[in-house]
């Protein structure tokens, strides 16, 4: 019996995908200022950051926190910011086409003239956010998330409530 129990749970370990820890030789140089194009940044702290022009494509930014950073000019795209924390950032020029924004937290975030192109914002909580000069955002996205009366958006535009 014992020998089952080991062997089940042998088998079930190998079927059982790694999670994949944050690197933080990659999060160091992020925080540097330096690009990391498909770097495991998992759960990252750049909150009070500021980043320009850097290359952060196919990332992993997945429950990262952004809080009161600046990224002007930063390439996001295709990259996981899933569950992440953008409070009070300014992301002016950033790309976040195909960006997973689920469930992200963008509470009183500029995006000056930001690209959301096939851009996931299912959840996301725009509240107090700028959006009024970001470009290929659609009607479709953002009925998948909310906001409130002071998010501001492109012309014609419109955003649920967040309850």
């Amino acid at each position: 019996m014992l020998k089952h129990i080991a062997i089940s749970a042998l088998f079930v370990g190998f079927l059982t995908p790694i999670a994949a820890a944050q690197d933080a030789a990659q999060i160091a140089r992020v925080k540097a200022g330096q690009s990391c194009a498909k770097c495991n940044l998992f759960q990252a702290d750049l909150s009070y950051a500021e980043g320009k022009k850097q290359n952060l494509e196919a990332s992993r930014l997945r429950q990262s926190n952004f809080a009161l950073s600046t990224y002007d000019d930063v390439n996001l795209k295709g990259a996981d910011l899933s569950v992440s924390n953008l409070f009070g950032a300014r992301f002016n020029r950033a790309d976040f086409s195909n960006v997973n924004l689920k469930r992200a937290i963008a509470v009183g975030t500029y995006f000056g003239s930001s690209n959301f192109a096939g851009a996931t914002l299912t959840g996301a909580n725009f509240s107090g956010a700028d959006l009024a000069i970001a470009r290929g955002l659609t009607q479709s996205q953002l009925n998948l998330a909310c906001g409130d009366a002071s998010t501001r958006l492109p012309k014609g535009k419109t955003i649920p409530t967040c309850s």
